[in-house]
């Protein structure tokens, strides 16, 4: 396709110069390049497609960067991208080296804040907003934020604290899922048609001035006039949770209509108060396959646009997971499985059909449902919380607190762990056995096999203990076939004076690798914390010990390794290779394996070495 329009927006200041036939043209041309380019590097599709004339009309309303724009989570952030002098760059998006699938500000000054976990939207731009104001800068700051995103209790700590303020201050909710204010009647209606018109609002704030002009008394007709107008609204709208938080409500407005949000967004700009503008719109969008199904398009691998079908992948580890929860369940009924909006991702879609009794989605909501867990732990059930990694970090005081302190066997089960790949520096699960093994009282456990995994969540649904599994994102590599059992695996060599130590998915790279070499000998550990003792009985006559960690090195296992060897006197060479002291970037999991050295043919180079 030819993007005559699109091509020619270098930055915002070139979106306010279009006539509503050329901004209708834009938008459909935003749309062709979201959906050819997702489909062949994938990436969140139908939540993007959904905020095409949101987004342009934020920036036709608002002067970014001098206007801080934040999109929570960052799923909707593509067309901002694409409006911000990033066009030419996009076919490059969740690649190596290339844009990020999220905002970044090292990547644009039209994206001041980080994101890609949700809910903190609100949070950071009031921040920002608050910088601006005590730095006398030119400016607000606008926090574009989801229902879904809504469900996080961070969100409303937020409105909270920014509600009552006097504050020129605008939050956009993307309402795309469901009504979050009803409005009842017929009179609710002609009342909606009239406070969106800008013609009111000028009149209100005429009034208003006029009103403080009379001497003595015209303060006091003012808040008279204003408290009035706040109980028939409250009667007539029945004052919604964001009236109630002191924010001035706006809308619902169709949010694929560009003149109505126009309008809209110059009132809000308009306040000294916050302002919620509610803007519904249809996820997905203009691509008939995303809008019949958007959950199942909203974030996609590579896929053909014309039949909307990808490529079809085979069993995962999020898949075992769930299909083994189920084979539990069938036999012990105090068996449930809690998951923070995401279901599909973590494989419970199988479950919450058959046991929807015990199937929880609490929403984008980590903190609580770790305590939610601990609740069902505390009343006898046995409770499963599927999560991805880099979403448990939310949950750490909760995990302290509310299971570990209480003694209560909670069972996490940690997907995405490890490297992930295109999702880039906000995702990468790589923290967890390090953070987790800081907390007495928990087992932690790293399969590298189905099998494996399927065996670690029948043995821990009858210990009562709290334990976290930990298992990667996407298939295994089943080159292993010896026995795996107990809380670690000793493959012996002859006579061998090196010593591999590993777990997790790596374990089957380390494998292959020493196979080749044939003189090393190898421990994998399938229990890695806390770490058994009687393992150092068979390691302190090596010369030599290479500790391969998939994970952040500063408070890993291999770390947590090496001071029990130093305990126990060890006086060869020990070699820690893990990930140190930084954030991997968005790049497809077999370079950054490459990149960081645990892939076959990098381990076999340095045993050799």
């Amino acid at each position: 396709m030819d993007y005559k329009i699109l091509s020619c927006i270098k930055s915002p200041d070139d979106v306010k110069k279009l006539n509503n036939e050329q901004l209708a043209v834009l938008c459909e041309e935003i749309r062709s390049v979201i959906i050819e380019t997702i489909s062949k590097n994938g990436g969140h599709l139908a939540s993007n497609l959904g905020v095409v004339e949101l987004t342009v009309a934020l920036h036709r309303v608002f002067s970014s960067p001098e206007d801080s724009i934040i999109f929570d989570v960052g799923h909707q952030c593509y067309s901002h991208k694409l409006l911000t002098g990033r066009f030419e760059k996009f076919s490059t998006i969740r690649t190596e080296g290339g844009l990020s699938g999220y905002m970044r500000p090292q990547e644009s000054e039209h994206d001041p804040f980080v994101t890609g976990h949700s809910s903190n939207s609100i949070s950071a731009a009031y921040g920002i907003y608050k910088a601006k104001s005590l730095n006398k800068s030119k400016g607000t700051a606008i926090a574009v934020i989801g229902d879904g995103a809504m469900t996080g209790g961070m969100a409303y700590e937020a409105l909270n604290n920014v509600g009552n303020l006097k504050a020129k201050f605008i939050v956009i909710l993307n309402d795309n899922k469901m009504s979050i204010s009803k409005n009842v009647g017929s009179i609710s209606r002609v009342f909606t048609k009239l406070r969106n018109r800008p013609k009111y609002h000028t009149f209100k704030f005429a009034v208003s001035r006029l009103l403080i002009k009379i001497p003595f008394i015209g303060n006091k007709l003012n808040d008279i006039l204003y408290s009035a107008k706040e109980f028939f609204k409250g009667v007539v709208y029945r004052n919604n949770i964001f009236s109630s938080l002191g924010f001035n409500y706006l809308g619902p407005v169709d949010g694929h209509n560009i003149n109505s949000l126009e309008s809209l967004l110059k009132i809000a700009k308009v306040y000294d108060r916050p302002v919620l503008v509610h803007v519904v719109t249809t996820k997905g969008k203009g691509y008939k396959y995303a809008e019949d199904m958007p959950k199942d398009y909203h974030g996609v691998s590579a896929f053909d646009v014309q039949t909307g079908t990808g490529t079809a992948t085979s069993n995962s580890f999020s898949d075992v997971a769930g299909k083994t929860l189920c084979k539990i369940a069938k036999s012990n009924e105090k068996v449930c499985a809690v998951t923070a909006a995401m279901k599909s991702g973590t494989g419970l879609s199988e479950f919450a059909a058959i046991y929807k009794d015990r199937f929880f989605d609490v929403g984008i909501a980590e903190q609580h449902a770790v305590t939610f867990t601990a609740g069902l732990a505390a009343g006898g059930m046995v409770p499963f919380f599927a999560v991805y990694s880099s979403f448990l970090q939310r949950g750490f005081d909760q995990i302290i607190h509310d299971c570990a302190i209480a003694g209560l066997p909670v069972k996490f089960l940690i997907d995405r762990a490890g490297i992930v790949g295109e999702d880039g520096e906000t995702h990468q699960g790589i923290f967890d056995a390090a953070y987790l093994s800081t907390i007495p009282g928990i087992s932690l456990y790293s399969p590298c096999y189905y099998r494996e995994l399927e065996q670690l969540i029948q043995k821990t649904a009858n210990d009562k203990e709290l334990c976290a599994i930990r298992y990667p994102r996407g298939c295994e590599n089943n080159n292993y076939s010896g026995e795996i059992s107990g809380d670690y695996t000793f493959i012996k060599g002859v006579n061998s004076p090196k010593l591999v130590i590993t777990y997790g998915r790596i374990f089957s790279n380390v494998y292959d690798a020493v196979g080749e070499l044939k003189n090393i000998d190898i421990i994998k550990l399938n229990k890695i914390f806390p770490i058994v003792r009687e393992i150092f009985n068979l390691v302190t006559e090596y010369k030599e010990i290479h500790f391969y960690e998939e994970g952040i090195k500063s408070g890993g296992i291999a770390e947590h390794f090496g001071n029990i060897l130093l305990e126990n006197g060890f006086g060869g060479r020990y070699i820690i290779h893990a990930i140190d002291n930084e954030f991997v970037p968005a790049a497809h999991i077999s370079s950054s394996f490459k990149k960081y050295g645990f892939d076959t043919d990098s381990i076999k180079a340095t045993l050799l070495s």
